[in-house]
């Protein structure tokens, strides 16, 4: 149930929980990260106590693959992945006709804009410099690293990203 205020500053509040979309890059550093205490594998512990919906789209999920694949990822680890993601992401259909060619460096990445969109995301969440042409949003989806996303979910305003 989505509950509804209006803050000080007169902006709306909701106690809806944002909702993200990763590109695979952000799976990608959680799993290389040596770090317990990194920004992207505390994103994923919040994520599996519900603090936000994550978006996740075929293509997404076939770039996961194919990226642990190229790193030499033990497979058993990537269908392990992959399983937790269907489990508890919410499963975007995103259709041909959804996907508009945006990003001219990496057409890949046009399908990751596409989920953002079709799944009414509040955030993309990405490391790959090619999403810098959007200026951090996109169709009032705002585009940030790991980090400054980390920051809104714990609703850390002393960083200015909230």
């Amino acid at each position: 149930m989505e509950t509804e205020g209006v803050s000080c500053g007169g902006e709306k509040e909701t106690d809806t929980p944002p909702r993200a979309v990763f590109d695979a890059n952000i799976y990608v550093a959680a799993y290389l990260s040596k770090n317990p205490r990194s920004p992207n594998k505390e994103l994923f512990r919040r994520w599996r106590s519900h603090e936000f919906v994550l978006l996740v789209s075929r293509a997404i999920l076939e770039e996961i693959v194919e990226k642990f694949g190229t790193l030499g990822i033990d497979p058993r680890l990537t269908v392990e992945l992959v399983a937790h993601i269907m489990a508890d992401a919410e499963y975007i259909n995103v259709t041909a006709e959804d996907v508009q060619q945006v990003i001219i460096g990496d057409p890949d990445d046009d399908h990751v804009l596409a989920c953002a969109v079709v799944g009414r995301a509040d955030y993309l969440v990405t490391y790959d410099p090619h999403f810098d042409c959007l200026e951090g949003e996109y169709q009032g989806i705002q585009i940030l690293d790991g980090l400054h996303f980390l920051y809104i979910v714990r609703g850390d305003v002393r960083h200015g990203v909230k």
